[in-house]
């Protein structure tokens, strides 16, 4: 299956993004943003905060969160240094966008190259903000059962320890379980012992065809993928069908005009004939 899903279809409701994960009003805006069919601008906080309707606890992690990337980044190359001044629309709302396209029972999330946590620390930090009641659409976990658990996949040290010191400063530890894993993916014993998640995700890690090999070994039979492209997106898909079955979607990004998320189910390596 490929296929291209617009924006406008979302907002007509022929289709519409998982929302489960979605914290309070999240969906309702979501529902004002994908009728545009134009990218959105996230200038600061306060834009963020009208876009995506999150609570004042959730955006002072995120501020928190902003102040320690501009400090960090005198020391350690944690993002592009253009990107700075538009933190909050480059790198928060384009994590944030992801938690629409999530399964609705999602709880557990691998994000693999996390960097400085986009978009899986984003991800995290909002999902704290869904509260455990099943009326709001997040189900309580089960007695004895996983709680939701984000985890971060990152091989430079230096990085992972910004993010850890963005768990600890904004405590969000408290709150929802954040693993922050100094190794390398394709690395044996750490796709041996990490839980088959509900979600994968990374921006800007790998084109799409190393990517499935990298993290298929995580897929489970209901694992989706969600990964942000730029403009080659549609270029990717094709050149990666030549290793790989996969069923896949392709969603117009609401932060870059030519960026697409990249949704991924069941990717299977395809089998290479004898001599080939």
């Amino acid at each position: 299956m490929f296929h291209v899903k617009h924006s406008l279809r979302l907002a007509t409701g022929a289709e519409r993004p998982s929302s489960d994960l979605i914290p309070g009003g999240l969906e309702l805006a979501y529902g004002a943003l994908m009728a545009a069919n134009t990218p959105f601008a996230i200038r600061n906080a306060q834009d963020f905060a009208a876009a995506f309707n999150v609570s004042r606890e959730t955006l002072a992690r995120l501020e928190a969160y902003e102040a320690l990337l501009r400090q960090w980044q005198k020391a350690v190359n944690l993002v592009a240094p253009s990107t700075l001044e538009a933190v909050w629309h480059r790198h928060f709302a384009d994590s944030a966008q992801l938690l629409a396209f999530a399964p609705p029972d999602a709880r557990t999330w691998i994000d693999l190259g996390s960097g400085a946590g986009f978009p899986g620390l984003v991800v995290a930090i909002l999902m704290v903000d869904a509260p455990p009641d099943p009326a709001m659409g997040v189900p309580s976990p089960p007695p004895g059962g996983e709680s939701r658990r984000v985890t971060l996949v990152e091989s430079n040290t230096r990085k992972c320890a910004f993010l850890r010191e963005v768990v600890r400063q904004t405590g969000i530890g408290g709150r929802i379980g954040v693993d922050i894993l100094s190794t390398r993916i394709e690395t044996a014993a750490t796709q041996a012992n990490v839980p088959r998640p509900d979600v994968v995700s990374a921006r800007a890690l790998a084109p799409l065809e190393r990517l499935l090999a990298l993290s298929v070994p995580l897929f489970g039979p209901a694992t989706v993928g969600l990964f942000l492209k730029g403009k080659e997106a549609t270029q990717e898909v094709e050149a990666a069908k030549h290793s790989w079955n996969f069923n896949v979607e392709l969603i117009q990004s609401r932060t870059e005009s030519e960026g697409r998320i990249v949704r991924v189910r069941q990717p299977q390596p395809k089998l290479q004939r004898e001599g080939n």
